[in-house]
């Protein structure tokens, strides 16, 4: 390629000058450059290899669809691998490389490769791996697997830095009355057509500028920046460096703003991508259409773009591409490009597949018509084409022509990508040899060369006709084409007996010989075809080879393209980072995160957090000195002993309200709650309706229509959406109002035999918690000291004297104060979830590790809380025979045999006889129980504690540890009788 800058022309800003590096070489490019074209006027040619061969690839094109120029951008942590250059913008200080080669894409020793390109036809891995035939040694699996290491090693592109994203992304969100996608002559006419009517419009172009198709011819320049300037007057939020890659159910689309990609120096607060959710009440795909090649030998040479690439590169980046050029055409769509090239100074001849061209040939071009071309020739790039004639029933050579650059146009392909992921079949139009999207049941329209329509002035009508489409008035879109003469469908040239590479896919080496051996082995649906062959996967998603290969395959078929079918489309219609998919939910991020109102309160006391569902909870407050293991024994045994304080302020809490409250609770739990004594709490479960545990807690009857239920922590949410559900859907005639107040009460448990000394000292009425006045699971109105008013329930989750007080939450921090000075009068302590759970095991509560989706009431051991006297969510699906098996797993208490030793909370309870398989049960929880003295645990055995009497049980856990042998008992290991809770 003889390429130069040119001095004047082009949209590029020569009086800005931008410093970049390729391959280690320092270059300048101007602003408005992409690295594609900045590379190109520095005289690059060679800018990537091949996935399979390692051919030497050049630039084939100007925008998404590129095959060649790919390679890594930036360095370091912010290396990013297989960017396309030809959609990288150029700034200041962009450091690019090669990629896919060594030592590097000019140099290339795995080109090597190329001499072993018989071997490596499609779906060698799957024959050549499979052993040694002539011996029939290694086949199986084994073999196999020693082979992937080496194909995983080979396959792959790009490198990928190791060292964590320092950039930020984001999420946003946005509605809007019209999206419309793409921003050249049919989309700006879309949106400003919306916009004047007074929608609401998104416009939305992956390019850093307005115009599409615009760009490349400048004689429409003042057309294009009067639309662009009435598009703002309009009030159109225009998105450029956006890209949209799918669209989804409900009208929403997902794009990617490439925010600071193109800047050397960004601020520090603004993300580098961002993700938007889109909601549009209808939109408008003006995607425009992808120029396609011919499959010929060596069309994948440096030197060897498409026609509309080499008018951009003239045009909008002032580049001349090439001295003495041939431009290979099926459509009248070259014409003027080359009248442009020749303009510049280029020799241009114009090798038309047609008879005769459907306009006018420009002055200075020369015309060989009936020809098309059969192989590039050159080494390390083009030199020359050979040209083919049809002789009617096949192809024969037709001399020879010397270029550096040949532009080919085998036609163009709709954008119809986008149409396919809300299930739009695209339907072949044989007169325009593409495939057009139909129509959906969406307010999805096309516009433009999007919907095959060719002519400019036809494409800026077709974009005002989809805006009144998508607002609901009558509207008469232009039909598809635009050419003067038709197309001439040509995807392939080759002469008998003449063995060449013809590129049917270049970015994964996919030639149509491969296609057609897909064919003669059988692989003949296209998703066949592309899964053997890799056409058309990765970032290509089909844009350039998929029509030439259904074309291939279905003249192998003996069919029509429209008979093979095409593959479906799915997003993303271009890559997308996995840091703009996670945004800003990454490290601490990763979920939202909820503290209480005593957070700070606690940190201040020491405490060591953990989380609870999207919680933040005290784990254990460590004295100096101590580890987990300590504190939390020294935790437990002062609860037993004395008294403990703990934060519970995450439990759920729901106000359920309402004549109905009584008889709607009384539906969702399996216990009765129709005639809970006001002043009462009780303790229920409830089941999801296949008739397993969803969650337990404790439900407070604070008057006769208002009610407080708690919840588990993790599963609040869940149980609030349930409950909202059943109201809105299945009993909508009880009147009941449902309020999440979780928010808005900061609570605390004290527990231990001084837990209720210590509580009547901060209230002003001491004898509101006497036994009498506040009996076990009594629920009351408190005042404190200070005057706040709360609630207070005496119940037990320790197995000890315990209560749970509840303030507002502003008031949380102060009511903690006031009760931790005097507990620690009493030698009391702070105790976290550690700790609880340690209490709770040795009593044989059950939390979400018991009771984890796949368990019954009854195999919890409540099966006493099941009421046969009313209805309840889950009561018959939990009656199904299998539910009712002798040897369903229980619950139960494990003690270890040999009392020093210790098991594993997941191991699996076993017989001696039979470590391997599932096991009889599985262990749920374990903890050091300093009431016991030893290690303890709960889980789930077949047939329960009873079964299991005197019977040898080992914990098997292979991974972690040898099997221990362990003692099934009672899962109510401490207390059993509840003495201490109901003193």
């Amino acid at each position: 390629m003889t390429v130069r800058r040119l001095d004047q022309g082009g949209r590029i800003d020569r009086a800005r000058p931008l410093n970049f590096r390729w391959d280690g070489k320092d270059l300048t490019g101007y602003a408005g450059d992409t690295l594609a074209s900045a590379l190109m006027a520095n005289g690059e040619t060679v800018l990537g290899r091949s996935f399979k061969y390692h051919r030497p690839r050049g630039i084939m094109s100007a925008g998404v669809e590129e095959s060649g120029a790919i390679l890594s951008v930036g360095q370091g942590a912010r290396q990013e691998p297989n960017v396309k250059a030809t959609m990288q913008e150029l700034f200041e200080g962009l450091e690019a490389r090669g990629q896919n080669a060594w030592p590097n894409v000019r140099h290339d020793l795995g080109a090597v490769n190329g001499l072993f390109g018989r071997f490596l036809a499609a779906g060698f891995y799957y024959k050549t791996f499979m052993g040694v035939p002539l011996f029939d040694w290694g086949r199986g699996t084994g073999l196999w697997m020693r082979y992937e290491t080496l194909i995983r090693k080979a396959a792959g592109m790009g490198r990928a830095s190791r060292e964590p994203d320092p950039d930020q992304y984001d999420h946003a969100h946005a509605y809007c009355d019209l999206l419309v996608v793409g921003a050249g002559p049919a989309g700006l006419r879309a949106a400003l057509t919306a916009a004047e009517a007074g929608r609401d419009v998104i416009l939305v172009e992956q390019d850093f500028e307005l115009g599409g198709d615009f760009l490349n011819d400048p004689a429409t320049e003042p057309e294009r920046a009067a639309l662009v300037q009435s598009i703002a007057r309009a009030g159109v939020r225009v998105m450029t460096r956006t890209t949209a890659f799918g669209l989804y159910d409900t009208s929403v689309a997902g794009l990617v703003e490439r925010v600071t990609d193109h800047l050397s120096a960004p601020a520090t607060y603004l993300p580098r991508q961002r993700f938007w959710t889109v909601r549009a009440a209808a939109t408008v795909l003006a995607t425009g259409a992808l120029e396609r090649s011919v499959a010929f030998g060596g069309n994948d040479r440096p030197g060897v773009m498409t026609a509309n690439a080499g008018r951009s590169y003239l045009n909008r980046f002032g580049i001349l591409p090439g001295a003495r050029i041939v431009i290979a055409t099926t459509n009248d769509s070259v014409y003027a490009a080359a009248g442009e090239l020749t303009a510049a100074g280029a020799e241009v001849t114009i090798a038309e597949a047609r008879a005769e061209p459907g306009c006018d040939l420009p002055s200075g071009v020369a015309l060989r018509t009936g020809v098309a071309p059969l192989e590039a020739q050159g080494r390390g790039r083009i030199r020359a084409l050979q040209l083919a004639r049809s002789n009617g029933t096949g192809w024969q050579a037709a001399g020879r022509e010397t270029c550096d650059l040949l532009l080919v146009s085998g036609g163009w392909s709709p954008v119809v990508n986008l149409a396919s992921h809300r299930g739009v079949k695209p339907e072949w139009d044989a007169e325009q040899a593409c495939f057009i999207a139909g129509d959906g049941d969406e307010p999805v329209y096309m516009a433009g060369s999007a919907a095959g329509v060719w002519s400019r002035e036809a494409c800026e009508t077709s974009g005002v006709e989809a805006a009144k489409r998508a607002m609901g008035v009558a509207s008469n879109p232009p039909a598809a084409g635009g050419w003067a003469a038709p197309i001439k469908p040509l995807y392939e040239v080759r002469l008998p007996g003449r063995k060449t590479k013809a590129f049917v896919d270049p970015q994964h080496d996919v030639t149509s010989s491969d296609v057609r051996l897909a064919h003669q082995e059988g692989f003949v649906s296209v998703e066949h075809l592309k899964r053997y062959t890799t056409l058309g996967m990765a970032t290509d998603q089909g844009k350039m080879g998929n029509i030439i290969g259904l074309a291939l395959m279905a003249e192998a078929l003996g069919k029509e393209i429209p008979a093979v079918g095409t593959t479906r489309f799915r997003p993303p219609y271009t890559p997308v980072a996995i840091g703009a998919l996670a945004g800003r939910n990454v490290h601490g991020h990763f979920k939202p995160l909820r503290r209480t109102p005593l957070h700070d309160w606690n940190l201040r006391q020491g405490a060591t957090m953990t989380d609870a569902g999207l919680w933040h909870r005290p784990w254990y407050f460590a004295e100096p000195g101590e580890t987990l293991n300590d504190a939390y024994v020294r935790e437990a045994t002062i609860v037993r002993e004395t008294v403990g304080i703990c934060d519970v302020s995450s439990l759920g809490k729901i106000a359920v309200q309402g004549p109905d409250a009584a008889e709607f609770l009384n539906r969702v739990y399996t216990n009765g709650f129709a005639k809970l004594a006001i002043g009462k709490a009780r303790y229920g479960i409830m089941l999801r309706d296949d008739g397993m545990v969803m969650d337990d807690g404790t439900t407070w009857r604070l008057g006769e229509s208002d009610f407080l239920m708690t919840t588990t922590t993790t599963n609040a949410g869940r149980v609030m959406v349930w409950l909202e559900e059943l109201l809105q859907l299945r009993w909508p005639d009880l009147k009941v109002h449902l309020t999440s107040v979780t928010d808005q009460w900061a609570g605390v448990s004290v527990a231990g035999p001084q837990s209720r000394t210590v509580v009547a000292a901060c209230l002003r009425d001491p004898d509101s918690v006497s036994h009498e006045t506040l009996p076990f699971m009594g629920v009351a109105r408190v005042v404190l000291r200070d005057g706040t008013e709360g609630l207070i329930a005496r119940i037990s989750f320790s197995g000890e004297l315990a209560f749970e007080l509840y303030v507002p939450a502003n008031h949380g921090a102060a009511m903690m104060e006031r009760l931790w000075i005097v507990a620690g009068g009493h030698k009391g302590c702070l105790y976290g979830l550690e700790a609880l759970g340690t209490l709770r095991i040795e009593k044989g509560h059950v939390t979400g590790a018991e009771l984890d989706g796949r368990v019954t009431i009854r195999d919890a051991g409540l099966g006493g809380m099941a009421s046969t006297k009313k209805s309840y969510i889950g009561k018959v699906l939990q009656d199904r025979p299998e539910l009712q098996q002798p040897d369903r797993p229980r619950l139960v208490g494990i003690l270890p045999k040999d009392r020093s030793k210790t098991f594993n909370g997941g191991a699996l309870l076993c017989k001696p006889e039979a470590l391997s398989g599932f096991g009889e049960g599985w262990v749920t929880a374990v903890t050091h129980s300093p009431a016991l003295g030893h290690w303890i645990g709960l889980g789930y055995i077949s047939g329960g504690p009873d079964h299991w009497t005197g019977q040898p049980v080992l914990a098997a856990d292979p991974v972690r540890g040898a099997p221990v042998e362990v003692e099934i008992v009672s899962p109510h290991m401490f207390d059993p009788e509840g003495v201490r809770m109901h003193g």
